[in-house]
């Protein structure tokens, strides 16, 4: 698994909205270059970041490559719960449950909650 880094917005290059409206597209692509990423601000606070097509592009894939590395806890536990279930559709079920009504298990005076207790 790919190791994530958090950029907290005072770690990116800034540029004022007033900056990018003075130097211009051109302007801001230049300072975005340098970084890959670029903070515009508007009266000192936080308003957008913009991205380059390769931070764009190397984000997605970051975030791709943590999705694919992570398993879905919702599929195991389906298969788990289709694994026990089957158990139900075999032609001997029928017979096996009422053998087991039939001759209660021994606990000893113990409670079992589950095959996990």
């Amino acid at each position: 698994m790919t190791a994530q880094i958090a950029y907290p917005l005072t770690s990116l290059p800034v540029a004022a909205a007033s900056s990018v409206k003075k130097d211009g597209w051109r302007g801001m692509m230049r300072a975005l270059a340098a970084e890959g990423k670029l903070l515009i601000t508007n009266h000192n606070q936080p308003e957008a970041v913009i991205l380059s097509t390769a931070e764009y592009t190397r984000l997605v894939e970051a975030a791709q490559a943590a999705r694919n590395a992570s398993p879905d806890p919702l599929v195991e536990l389906r298969r788990r719960f289709d694994e026990r279930l089957a158990v139900l559709a075999e032609d001997t079920a029928g017979d096996a449950l009422r053998s087991a009504m039939r001759s209660p298990g021994q606990l000893g005076g113990r409670v079992k909650a589950g095959s996990t207790f």
